[in-house]
């Protein structure tokens, strides 16, 4: 990709055929109608009363926050931190200070709007023009002019547009709206350079260049175009001028937003797992609530039924307490301090009970201290959010999702009381892809027991060609197979096929074979049957294969959290995480041999989930054409 125009700038409507909101809005959503309709910049992002008691309240902790750093210095991203990853991979230090440094300005900037005080208006502006003077506002990981040149620093005058510099032009964009006429009358001449900044770095790089990768106009959608598209509006509404050309910036906005929910499948599931549904549709859902006030409601996606099925994901996912179905480079247990406020809000708008229920459930407080600006200033404009009281979550008893083929089912509905069953089919070239067709996972009382690791910090390698040297990504430390010694391939070719669903009151069963998952002469099938029995409380996970003739052995591999016990052959006990009840894995030692590998852990992604260790079983299965092997997994208190 290089960083030069590709002919004059793309009209709008022009790349795609209409996804979900272009075909419910129409010409509504064209240059030219959203000329008339949007709101001039003073009034087109939502203006919460940050000075007001209800959000002075809920901004306590950011105080708190906020006078413990004040008269420190601010955080440096420094050359030598950026030079890291193209030198030992290393990402982390410079976005760490990247991020402390923007966590910090929020905190400045609600404090002037919340207070008044000029102290913390000069906070403030120091804040912003550090921002303004950083040379780029690219991650590292994404900048695209070093390597062509040779270098390890960016190249001012061909900015990358990123999700880094696409936060930096929102953020700009919310501290103008909450506290721009003040920095006029204290620091004239602050908002023309934000101004210059965001149109130079952020608006005319996205109005000119239709090569971006995460456009998605090669039809590879991922959540890159809903968060930098979102931001982009939200920096065209404040900070670039009325007319034609902020438009146009709007329209191709909207596109960009429009193009990743026709992406989702019809059931509104993420293929790249519930962590990442707080970054891709969850951004969609926020620009869309821009979107409404600028337009004064003619544009409300409401009514998108892609919209409405999305905002059931988070809670589908949900295991129990902090803990949640992690696929891809997701993990089992995220972060607490999500935008709840947003699915709050969609939930109620759509009208889905168990969505308000969840995310009230969720509400540990209105706003977070580390929340970006513009979703604090979004949760403080919303009196029932605000008012929300604490609801116990839904805990629906199953749900099968056929656009990620992920099914999710527990013991009853309503309680993580007994063990839960999660089963992904899919295929290996998904958003964040981990080699784990057909893998399974099973909580006991709402936490994982059988697991997947997730994912580890960041590198250079991570999403380059040794991303399947990363053993977290890898077939052979999840739970699936090795069959005849050769473990899963990526590829979009690599899939479950012939996959059936039973859902029913007293049972939820997933059959799919995995035989197109691995290259290896003469499979023809590999039957995997997960089953959660809900009379008996337990789950059985059947592997059965059929070769052309015997050949080489194979393995079963499940991933374990926790204390693990291997008192007899055919049982292993595994309490998970924070104690409570074990999950007992029981089959015929006769037909598998068990053993049990300790891989330590250093990953501070890993141990803030896991601990200091993860546990594999491993199941030697005969060589012979024909065969099969069951796994029971049961409770004991």
């Amino acid at each position: 990709m290089t960083n030069t125009a590709t002919g004059p700038p793309l009209r709008a409507a022009e790349t795609a055929r209409p996804g979900p909101l272009l075909s419910l809005w129409g010409a509504a959503a064209s240059p030219g109608a959203l000329a008339r309709v949007l709101l001039d910049p003073g009034r087109a992002l939502p203006a919460p009363d940050l000075a007001g008691e209800p959000a002075r309240r809920a901004l306590e902790p950011v105080r708190e926050r906020a006078e413990a750093e004040r008269g420190s210095p601010w955080p440096q991203p420094l050359a030598s931190q950026y030079a890291r990853y193209f030198q030992d991979g290393d990402r982390t230090v410079y976005e760490r200070n990247v991020f402390e440094r923007q966590d910090r300005l929020t905190r400045a900037v609600l404090m002037a709007a919340a207070t008044g005080d000029d102290g913390w208006l000069a906070e403030a502006a120091d804040g912003i023009v550090l921002l303004c003077e950083q040379s780029s506002w690219c991650w590292p990981a994404h900048e695209e002019s070093c390597r062509p040149r040779g270098a390890v620093l960016p190249d001012p005058a061909a900015p990358c547009l990123d999700l880094g510099a696409g936060d930096v032009a929102a953020q700009l964009a919310w501290a103008d709206q909450a506290i721009g006429e003040r920095l006029d009358e204290r620091f004239p001449g602050v908002r023309e350079r934000v101004r210059a900044e965001v149109r130079a770095r952020v608006l005319e790089p996205f109005t000119r260049r239709r090569d971006w990768h995460w456009l998605g106009l090669d039809g590879q959608v991922h959540n890159w175009c809903p968060w930098i598209c979102g931001n982009v509006l939200v920096a065209a509404l404040r900070l670039a001028e009325p007319g034609e050309e902020r438009a146009l910036q709007v329209a191709l906005a909207v596109e960009g937003v429009d193009r990743y929910l026709a992406a989702l499948p019809p059931d509104g599931s993420v293929d790249e797992g519930y962590e990442y549904w707080w970054n891709g549709a969850c951004r969609a859902l926020e620009a869309l609530d821009v979107l409404a006030h600028a337009t004064s409601g003619v544009l409300d996606a409401a009514g998108a039924p892609v919209v409405r099925a999305t905002v059931r994901f988070p809670y589908l996912m949900h295991l129990g307490g902090g803990w949640y179905v992690n696929v891809a480079d997701a993990r089992a247990r995220p972060p607490a301090g999500q935008p709840w406020d947003v699915l709050h809000r969609w939930a109620r708008r759509v009208g889905d009970p168990d969505g308000v229920r969840h995310a009230a459930a969720q509400r540990a407080a209105a706003v977070s201290p580390a929340a970006e600006l513009g979703r604090v200033m979004t949760a403080l404009g919303d009196p029932a959010w605000l008012e929300a009281e604490a609801a116990g979550p839904p805990l629906v008893a199953s749900a099968w999702l056929p656009g990620t083929q992920v099914g999710v089912a527990r013991a009853a509905g309503g309680t993580d009381r007994g063990l839960a069953l999660v089963v992904k089919g899919g295929h290996n070239a998904e958003n964040h892809n981990h080699n784990d067709v057909g893998s399974v996972i099973v909580a006991v009382d709402g936490v994982p027991a059988v697991v997947d690791a997730g994912r580890p910090t960041y590198t250079a390698r991570t999403f380059g060609p040794d991303r399947y040297a990363i053993w977290t990504m890898r077939g052979d430390w999840h739970n699936v197979p090795e069959v005849r010694g050769t473990p899963q391939r990526a590829g979009a070719s690599y899939r479950a096929r012939d996959v059936e669903v039973a859902d029913e009151p007293g049972l939820f069963r997933v059959r799919l074979d995995l035989a197109a998952a691995y290259p290896v002469g003469g499979l023809e099938r590999w039957w995997r049957t997960a089953l959660l029995d809900r009379s008996s409380g337990e789950v059985t996970i059947e592997d059965a294969w059929r070769f052309t003739g015997d050949g080489e052995p194979s393995a079963l591999r499940f991933l374990l959290a926790g204390e693990v016990r291997q008192d007899r052959p055919g049982e292993v006990e595994v309490r998970p995480p924070g104690g409570g009840r074990a999950a007992v894995l029981t089959w015929d030692p006769e037909r598998a041999a068990g053993s049990l590998t300790v891989r330590e852990l250093d990953d501070p992604m890993l141990t803030s989930v896991w601990g200091d260790r993860l546990t594999r079983l491993e199941l030697a299965l005969p060589g012979t054409a024909e065969g099969s092997v069951l796994v029971r997994v049961g409770v004991r208190g």
